[in-house]
């Protein structure tokens, strides 16, 4: 599947719907929809987006998503009897996520919060750590669980709280195979999968 700019260029500011269901253990947090990942309506859609791949390597889905025609019904349902949802800091589609500003990414946490209130997934996972200390101002925030939370902190509702690495093609600092070991930490705590020692060959 292709698109030429142009097409892209209609998707602009459209949003695409949560994926999320009930009895949620791991919620994917996203900046914000890429254009293709509107054209699609599936989150993290795009064919350089390393999303999909790395939740395949790191035994989080059971196959891989198509990433650039994005996810069948099967492909949702799968992913919300597993327990994972995915969602957005902002809902509206841009080209690039630098096209946000600070006010609406720091309206998009607060809209966070509230929607973790009301699914209370066990852990909550933000793709993007410059996205995260924006949306938050947590300015010396760095990957990985963060510590605001280890003690049930009331302001992600119980939930545990990790940042990971932004799967998209732009973030060359990071490989499919350290996206997965970065996805596969909070896919453990939220019980997601098991842990390497438990895990059976």
């Amino acid at each position: 599947m292709r698109f030429t700019q142009a097409e892209l260029e209609e998707y602009r500011d459209q949003e695409v719907d949560d994926l999320v269901g009930p009895g949620l253990k791991l919620l994917f947090v996203g900046i914000n929809p890429g254009l293709w990942t509107a054209a699609v309506q599936t989150h993290f859609a795009h064919p350089t987006n390393r999303f999909y791949q790395a939740l395949a390597l790191a035994g989080i889905t059971e196959h891989e998503v198509d990433r650039a025609a994005g996810m069948t019904d099967a492909d949702r349902a799968s992913l919300i009897a597993r327990g994972i949802g995915i969602t957005n800091l902002v809902r509206r589609a841009t080209a690039r996520a630098s096209e946000l500003s600070r006010d609406e990414l720091r309206a998009g946490g607060e809209e966070l919060l509230r929607f973790v209130a009301e699914w209370r997934p066990a852990v909550v996972a933000i793709a993007g750590i410059t996205a995260y200390r924006d949306a938050f101002d947590e300015r010396g925030a760095v990957l990985g669980r963060q510590p605001d939370t280890l003690d049930g902190s009331a302001r992600w509702s119980g939930a545990a709280l990790w940042v990971v690495p932004n799967p998209s093609g732009l973030n060359a600092h990071e490989t499919v195979e350290t996206l997965a070991a970065a996805y596969a930490a909070p896919a453990i705590e939220a019980g997601v999968i098991a842990a390497p020692s438990a895990r059976v060959a």
